[in-house]
């Protein structure tokens, strides 16, 4: 019989740590070279479009002078239903799509830093989905207002309620995405992150009412429910039975949900194998 004769180890090839702008160019990289992220981004536009101008045509709005500023005709929810789910679904497919395919792991063995990987995807879906949220929403205000001015009735950008409501549907995209992202991240499963997206952001909402307190709260801490508040232009009545949303909870609803979602994920996938 022989032996092998011990081999020495191979010397370790070492290099830099990976920047976090090369970690933001990878994940960019992956994106654009995705055939259907430019069609579905598109599509999403032009259906999200299409909602505003078919749901302002639908609304007979009197000619005799302006009226005040009709935000369900600019961002029906049709529109901003079809705007959650994509959104939401590209965030969580950002992730999904690596772990069903096996690309995790050497993202992983190159960038052994994956808290520092999580970031960079949230860096450029927030980035992305922000520029599309930005399109759609000033796109469907043009939109509808060029239809009201028609009939004597659009209002300017200045008209109380409309930055607030076109900056609060330009964040909807990226606040979605993000929530998709974190739970791709802790689901690891497209299907159970679709369906618990779903119905967490855009089911459960309609389960509760403003009729109770405690309803009410659970109804207001929901992200749908915050972008309904914010772009509505309305006060709460004094003599109301209802609990109202305030405008500032609205805005915090918006920030913790993408921020505690995309936390979650950087923690778990620190501590848990590929």
């Amino acid at each position: 019989m022989t032996t092998l004769a011990s081999v020495p180890p191979a010397a370790r090839v070492t290099g830099p740590p990976a920047r976090f702008r090369d970690l933001l160019a990878a994940e960019w990289i992956k994106t654009r070279s995705l055939r259907s992220t430019p069609w579905t981004l598109a599509l999403t536009v032009l259906f999200v479009l299409g909602s505003a101008a078919v749901a302002t045509l639908s609304d007979h709005v009197a000619a005799s002078g302006p009226a005040d500023f009709l935000p369900f005709d600019a961002y029906p929810q049709a529109g901003s239903w079809t705007l959650m789910l994509v959104a939401g679904s590209a965030g969580a497919l950002s992730v999904v799509s690596e772990y069903s395919s096996g690309l995790i792991r050497t993202t992983t063995v190159a960038v052994p830093a994956r808290g520092s990987v999580v970031l960079a995807k949230a860096a450029v879906v927030a980035a992305l989905w922000t520029a599309v949220g930005v399109a759609v929403s000033t796109g469907s205000f043009l939109v509808s207002q060029a239809i009201q001015y028609g009939r004597h009735a659009g209002v300017p950008l200045t008209h109380p309620g409309v930055f607030r409501a076109l900056v609060a549907s330009a964040l909807l995209a990226p606040v979605c995405a993000l929530v998709g992202l974190g739970l791709g991240v802790l689901l690891r499963h497209a299907a159970a992150a679709m369906v618990v997206y779903v119905f967490t952001l855009l089911m459960l909402p309609t389960m509760f009412s403003e009729s109770t307190r405690w309803s009410a709260d659970l109804k207001h801490g929901m992200v749908s429910a915050a972008w309904r508040r914010l772009v509505e232009n309305w006060e709460p009545d004094p003599g109301s039975l209802a609990y109202s949303a305030t405008v500032s909870g609205s805005w915090i609803v918006y920030a913790l949900w993408p921020l505690v979602t995309v936390a979650l994920a950087v923690l778990v996938v620190r501590r848990r194998d590929v």
